[in-house]
């Protein structure tokens, strides 16, 4: 899984620093945009709006003044975007894609049909259900911007003291819309919750030692002078000690006592207010076709049987003469398909990596120059989070790519799956994606800030494609681990 910015890691945080209902277009030379100059005044007013409204993926790009902002998570700003986003909207239908260039007419249709599905999503009100999931609430959104974010001057330092400053009202806002979607029935089921409040409930009595938040302090350049450096570690522990940490009192004990016992055992957004309707959204959003649920749903079965005839080649492959079952029972309990210390996982998967690299160059004229690294999922957060993701990078910040590796509870992590996650969140997948996608000097901003699930997750499923070609899963389990 790749950890989109605006769209992942900050569901959680919604999307958006209010901006002006025309917002003026940027500096740079629009027609790198587009041929059609109408068309280009168009995404460059657009680029403006995405960087207002998406601080977060604009620093990543290297924006500097966006450094210090934070999105805004309230419904009220949520309202507030449809006349902007009517206007993009009656701009690009003023211009008839049939006398565009190729690349003009997928710009127009994408943005268009990113506009259709951003206004789509306002009445639906999707934010009273995902301000918090599985891996928490704003507070673990928050903590990954924390580990991205590296201080190299007193100019960082404050706009990282001015990004705590605004995490309080980001906190705030999401407990409202989590408080509105338990007013209106649209809630988590009860599992959902008790996982949320296993990292939430902890976050809310962190030490100031711990704390994710002021991480960014603890190593600052010997250009900064010592007296200036630790007062700026004071004046941060102070916003998070009397601004942040009485919201996260605040969002463990909203959870606990006023929504869990309102969560219902039930799962499936069929079984509350609108789940049919906001389904049927998510769907769209997630293939970017008109396929109905039920469609979807057919697909999906196909696939499972395709996909298990695969899988019984390979057990025969592998020798094993008993059924399906035996064969899983087999894969989930013998001691050769697992690591017994966290340092070996990682270890593996680091060699593993490495292979890929060096399978590369075989396959792509073009190579990202950011690097990535194989790091562990921290420690405060492992316990709920997927066996891998993804990391995006940044250059301009000095940040690599992360493949990210869960090395808790290594009896479910088997070694015939690595292969296949190494290769789908590292290289050929989503570091090489996102890297070129990131690196990319021509086209418009938001064909690389705004994320399709179909695309970005159908890369990956091909990169471990590609591992076949590579010659890179070597035993008959490794080839069933890409399968399962």
């Amino acid at each position: 899984m790749k950890l989109v910015i605006a769209a992942g890691a900050f569901a959680m945080l919604a999307a958006a620093t209010p901006v002006a209902a025309n917002p003026a277009p940027p500096q740079a030379d629009v027609s790198r945009n587009a041929e059609n100059p109408a068309l280009a005044s168009i995404l460059a007013d657009y680029e403006a709006y995405l960087r207002a409204v998406d601080p977060i993926n604009a620093g990543m790009e290297g924006d500097r003044d966006a450094l210090s902002r934070l999105p805004d998570a309230s419904r009220a700003f949520e309202l507030a975007q449809e006349p902007t986003l009517r206007g993009f909207a009656d701009r690009l239908a003023a211009i008839q894609p049939a006398g565009l260039s190729e690349e003009d007419r997928l710009n127009h249709a994408f943005m268009t049909y990113v506009i259709q599905r951003s206004r789509a999503r306002i009445p639906l009100d999707t934010s009273r259900i995902d301000s918090f999931n599985s891996e928490g609430g704003p507070g673990q959104g928050l903590a990954y911007v924390a580990s991205v974010t590296r201080i190299a001057t007193i100019a960082d330092a404050e706009a990282w003291i001015a990004r705590l400053e605004a995490m309080p009202k980001v906190y705030a806002d999401q407990l409202a819309n989590a408080r509105r979607g338990l007013d209106t029935g649209l809630v988590q089921p009860r599992s959902i919750v008790e996982n949320a409040l296993t990292l939430i409930g902890p976050e809310a009595a962190i030490a100031p030692a711990a704390d994710p938040l002021l991480k960014p302090f603890a190593t600052l350049p010997a250009s900064i002078p010592a007296a200036q450096q630790a007062a700026l570690r004071e004046r941060a522990a102070r916003v998070v000690a009397e601004g942040v940490m009485p919201q996260r009192r605040e969002w463990a004990r909203f959870l606990r006592e006023d929504y869990l016992p309102r969560a219902p055992g039930t799962l499936g957004l069929v079984h509350r207010p609108g789940g049919r309707e906001l389904y049927a959204y998510l769907v769209r959003g997630f293939t970017t076709t008109d396929l109905t649920p039920d469609e979807v749903h057919a697909i999906g079965l196909e696939e499972v049987a395709r996909i298990r005839g695969r899988m019984d080649t390979e057990m025969r492959a592998a020798g094993w003469t008993g059924d399906f079952a035996g064969f899983l029972a087999f894969l989930r309990t013998d001691p050769q398909f697992y690591t017994t210390t966290r340092e070996d996982l990682l270890e593996k998967a680091s060699e593993m990596a490495k292979r890929a690299d060096d399978g590369l160059p075989a396959l792509f004229g073009t190579l990202p120059r950011l690097p990535y690294g194989v790091r562990p999922v921290p420690r405060e957060i492992e316990a709920n989070y997927t066996t891998g993701r993804y990391n995006p990078g940044s250059v301009e910040n000095g940040v690599a790519g992360g493949y990210i590796v869960n090395t808790s509870s290594l009896d479910q992590r088997g070694l015939y799956e690595l292969p296949a996650l190494t290769l789908h969140e590292a290289v050929p997948g989503h570091h090489l994606q996102i890297a070129l996608q990131q690196e990319a000097e021509d086209g418009p901003y938001f064909r690389k800030s705004v994320d399709v699930t179909a695309f970005t997750e159908g890369w990956g499923l091909y990169s471990e494609f590609l591992g076949e070609e590579m010659g890179f899963y070597r035993t008959p389990y490794e080839r069933f681990g890409r399968l399962s």
